[in-house]
């Protein structure tokens, strides 16, 4: 047996060598002279980004579970990429970043990538300026854009061109926000710039055992003194649950197949609808299974006050009930997603009172006022879905600014000029109400279903309606107690526990008489009835009709729209 260790090699040893020749096929070669050294060098020049890294960095890569740039690419697309801007000075400048065009699924998108395996993937002046022209042409030529971050950061060795580079790339990346979307996927270990510059995109992908931040957990050590983890700082449940993450998956194969599905919701550029894509599933097909979602969440024993998860609805109502939802682990009382309907792109924002009771607080405002930014930004039309019985109230809240949330909720909402229908699910209380896509605030359509519960309050609104007869129940409580004790005594019961029996009673008889307003609150004044008498309801919808009714009116605002960017004054607040 051999005592020297077998070093691994991703070399095939049966590989005959390719020789390249670089004359006209059939010619009868001749002395090669200058051209052909030329041409030599120049091929060496093209093959050098993959071939000139050596096996061990890329299987140092592949031990910590990652791709190689190149790698990532071919999952992307099975298309050659059209590399750009392939410059490597004679000190690797430029050489850690790819920047390109790809084909996916027959639509240009511009993309650029880290390589980790040159100089850990940083950025110096050359690649900065490289990147900054690549968004530059992404805006210029109507393109969207995919970012494959996996940097150390600045170059130090550079030094101020470095920090030169990123600045160069923010500044381009920031123009071109809102002209052509971005989808942004994070990999490895990213700290500084290499954090900044990602967010800077419409949506960003983080895998898991990745991290980004700031500083990274060294730092943290050294000035603060705290002991923590990457995964604990920067990975992708920290990320997730602030929504600074748009969506987490489970690796990398996953975080590049997850950018090409929410790729195809959306358009390629501001002047644009997203791609419409033909669909089997008929826009008339009857929704029954929202039909029995509601009908054993209404007929359970806490009634109309028994929360459902409001995905079920609107899977329901997609065509063959797909959809992608938008950060789905940070503020669940609201759903933000894309959807087709019709073979249409559409925005989704609902209120799920499966969490919370649908109550909107600090993060569900600014989760919603992103999304139907966005939407409004690049020509998808939204459906809003109300089940909510308001703004979360208390200390905290406030702490936090739950008015200045609201208002930008509000204020994403009245800027809309894309087609856009409400749909009033259950509960349209108060504030909520009045700052959900209403018709006052611009709403095209509103729709509700039978069980709508339109109101300035819910069912403490009966102090204030019947605060009379309230009034005069209350105040004979002493009364019936004292008739009570009385009849007690006479039948032959002691004093102490005559008077608590009665008590009893008369609490029970209070709480039955109160229940009985409740009743008769949600009859006469927590009903559609009124919004559709004074026109803040156009029409009721029945549950199993809701494809078929919100289908074919949004294709009639659609076909009266046209699509183009933003021309209206930009408000202070965003």
């Amino acid at each position: 047996m051999s005592e020297k260790a077998i070093k691994p090699s991703l070399k095939n040893p049966f590989d005959s060598k390719e020789a390249v020749e670089f004359n006209i096929p059939g010619e009868i070669a001749g002395k090669a002279g200058g051209y052909e050294a030329a041409m030599q060098e120049g091929h060496a020049l093209t093959e050098r980004p993959i071939k000139s890294v050596s096996v061990a960095q890329v299987e140092k890569q592949h031990f910590k579970k990652r791709m190689t740039v190149w790698e990532r690419i071919k999952v992307l697309t099975d298309q050659e990429p059209n590399v750009l801007f392939q410059n490597w000075g004679k000190n690797l400048d430029g050489a850690s970043l790819v920047t390109g065009i790809l084909n996916i699924g027959g639509r240009d998108v511009a993309l650029y990538g880290h390589d980790f395996t040159v100089r850990a993937g940083s950025i110096d002046a050359t690649n900065g300026n490289k990147l900054a022209r690549l968004f530059q042409m992404a805006g210029e030529k109507g393109i969207p854009l995919i970012g494959m971050n996996d940097s150390a950061g600045a170059f130090v060795p550079a030094g101020v061109g470095g920090l030169d580079g990123y600045a160069e790339a923010f500044t381009a990346l920031r123009k071109i926000s809102g002209v052509v979307p971005s989808i942004m996927c994070m990999f490895g270990f990213n700290a500084g710039g290499g954090s900044y510059l990602p967010r800077q995109g419409s949506f960003l992908i983080q895998p898991n055992d990745t991290f980004f931040g700031l500083t990274g957990p060294g730092v943290v050590k050294s000035v603060l003194g705290e002991d923590i983890t990457p995964e604990e700082l920067g990975g992708p449940k920290v990320h997730g649950a602030s929504g600074v993450v748009d969506v987490t998956v489970a690796d990398e194969v996953a975080a590049l197949r997850t950018a090409v599905r929410l790729l195809s919701y959306l358009p390629d550029n501001n002047s644009m609808m997203a791609p419409f894509q033909t669909t089997s599933d008929p826009l008339d097909r009857k929704t029954w299974e929202i039909n029995t979602l509601l009908k054993k969440a209404f007929n359970s024993p806490t009634g109309f006050n028994t929360p459902f998860d409001v995905s079920i609805v609107i899977q329901q109502i997609c065509d063959h009930g797909d959809y992608f939802e938008i950060q789905p682990e940070r503020a669940r009382e609201a759903v933000t997603a894309f959807g087709r309907l019709g073979g249409n792109v559409v925005g989704f924002v609902a209120n799920n009172s499966a969490v919370a009771s649908g109550q909107i607080d600090c993060d569900s405002a600014m989760k919603i006022a992103r999304f139907v930014r966005f939407c409004n930004i690049y020509n998808i039309p939204l459906i809003f879905m109300e089940d909510t019985t308001g703004f979360l109230p208390g200390r905290e809240q406030e702490a936090r600014g739950i008015v200045q949330a609201g208002r930008s909720m509000l204020d994403s909402i009245i800027d809309v000029r894309t087609p856009r229908i409400l749909l009033i699910l259950r509960n349209a209380f108060g504030g909520a109400y009045a700052s959900y896509n209403n018709y006052p605030t611009g709403a095209d359509l509103v729709l509700a279903l039978p069980t709508t519960r339109l109101a300035v309050m819910g069912p403490a609104g009966k102090e204030f309606v019947y605060k009379d007869e309230l009034r005069k129940l209350r105040g004979s409580i002493a009364a019936r107690v004292k008739q009570g004790v009385k009849e007690r005594t006479s039948a032959g019961m002691e004093g102490e526990e005559a008077k608590k029996d009665a008590e009893k009673e008369a609490a029970e008889w209070l709480k039955l008489e109160e229940a009985a307003l409740n009743l008769r609150y949600e009859k006469e004044l927590m009903n559609p009835k009124e919004g559709l008498a004074l026109g803040s309801i156009s029409s009721i919808v029945m549950p199993t009709d809701l494809r078929k009714v919100l289908g074919e009116n949004m294709n009639f605002f659609l076909r009266h729209y046209k699509p183009s960017p933003m021309q209206s004054i930009q408000r202070e607040f965003h």
